[in-house]
């Protein structure tokens, strides 16, 4: 892939001054401007029969979406309405200026519902008013740093949401599948290296937000033994299950704290990236990778039902658990940029240096396969940016690379 090379611009920019941005690919004679490139591929056509397959599942499906207005609630309700599903989204208004919620105009393609998941009497009534087949819950408190900052209302959030949200999808009478989102980081991490983390290991959580989300994984295994046990799944016909993700990356992502977004906050503020520790290792991976992957086990449990019930780790491969440093260095190389890295001084809340996950029971159970390594997705990132700031429509961004990751094959 040709990448032209990014102006030094504000954050505003994604906000409306597009036009102003025509630096991405000033040499035409070895460049193409990606945003030709998106015109004029956009939507390639998909053959497989498995996509086909896929599309036909959820066309008319009714989708109960926490965290809708979120980075990978945004992505997902594109994806999920281009399939013909019916969404309907519960979570707060967007929390970062610019969003990819807003930008890609997502509001109009969902039943859009602001409320907060701590509501338990809000949230059942919005669920119960929907009457949805699948809930999916991505609303969170997410970022570890704010969790130190207030460990109160990230345990709240992060617990009793997930206990407020169960109790809605008990009430409900309608729903066939629930599926809660978690983290990689619910395991009690020893640090050891070029080991993955198996979905039946040791629980944990050094921080405030690790923990949380462990506890978030043990209130939905009670639920599932006590209210949706496989005995009578005959009776209450609910599946339940938990999905554990790597650090996931993607065009639209302004949140804070978070690495890809400070690049292109620096990149575009023409200053060097700083990072607190270059030397942690995490399981990146492109947002649509585990968003696939959650798509897939709704399947699977909608058609199976407690068979594929309980936790699984939907990351990367272990080729991609890569530094922070070698992850800002190799994006700033794809932008084109010659901004180097600085590790920012002071001293910083414990963060895990060494994260994988083991990958495996997807592979082998659920027939999932990560198909974007790495440095195709950091490609991947650095196209959308560049192209959306050169006045490419983000919503067409976002379908466009849909697209291109459905057509690819993950058994490589």
């Amino acid at each position: 892939m040709c990448l032209g090379k990014g102006s030094m611009l504000s954050k505003q920019s994604y906000l409306g001054a597009f036009e102003m941005n025509k630096q991405f690919a000033k040499k035409k004679d070895e460049h193409q401007s990606l945003l030709s490139i998106a015109q004029t591929t956009a939507h390639p056509r998909i053959r497989t029969s498995a996509r086909q397959s896929q599309r036909a599942f959820w066309k008319n499906k009714r989708v109960f979406l926490t965290g809708h207005t979120g980075f990978k609630g945004a992505w997902l309700s594109i994806w999920l309405t281009s399939m013909g599903a019916r969404v309907c989204g519960y979570a707060l208004k967007p929390d970062t200026r610019p969003n990819l919620f807003t930008l890609a105009r997502a509001k109009p393609l969902v039943q859009h519902n602001i409320g907060d998941i701590r509501n338990a009497r809000k949230l059942k009534t919005v669920m119960k008013a929907f009457r949805p087949e699948i809930v999916i819950h991505l609303a969170a408190q997410p970022l570890v740093r704010q969790s130190y900052r207030d460990p109160a209302e990230t345990f709240q959030v992060n617990v009793q949401g997930t206990v407020n949200l169960l109790e809605a999808a008990r009430a409900c009478g309608t729903v066939r599948v629930i599926l809660n989102v978690t983290t990689d980081k619910v395991y009690e991490n020893l640090e050891k290296h070029n080991k993955g983390y198996r979905e039946g290991e040791k629980l944990g959580g050094y921080d405030p937000y690790s923990a949380s989300k462990a506890c978030s994984e043990i209130v939905t295994a009670s639920f599932r033994n006590s209210f949706f046990n496989a005995g009578e799944y005959k009776k209450h016909k609910v599946a339940v299950a938990t999905a554990r993700a790597g650090n996931v990356i993607g065009g639209g992502d302004w949140a804070e704290d978070r690495l890809i977004p400070d690049c292109v906050d620096a990149i575009l503020g023409g200053k060097r990236v700083k990072i607190r520790n270059p030397k942690a290792t995490r399981p990146w991976q492109h947002v649509l990778e585990p968003l696939s992957g959650y798509l897939l086990l709704c399947e699977k449990l909608y058609a199976n039902g407690t068979k594929y019930s309980g936790a699984w780790n939907i990351g990367p491969d272990s080729k991609d658990c890569k530094p922070v440093g070698w992850v800002a260095s190799k994006f700033c190389s794809f932008w084109g940029s010659e901004k180097s890295c600085a590790v920012q001084p002071g001293r910083h809340p414990h963060e895990a240096n060494f994260l994988q996950l083991d990958n495996n029971k997807a592979k082998k159970q659920l027939g999932w396969y990560p198909k974007w390594d790495i440095e195709t997705a950091l490609e991947k990132v650095v196209e959308w940016n560049i192209n959306v700031l050169n006045g490419y429509d983000a919503r067409e961004a976002c379908l466009r690379q849909i697209g291109e990751y459905e057509h690819e094959d993950g058994r490589r």
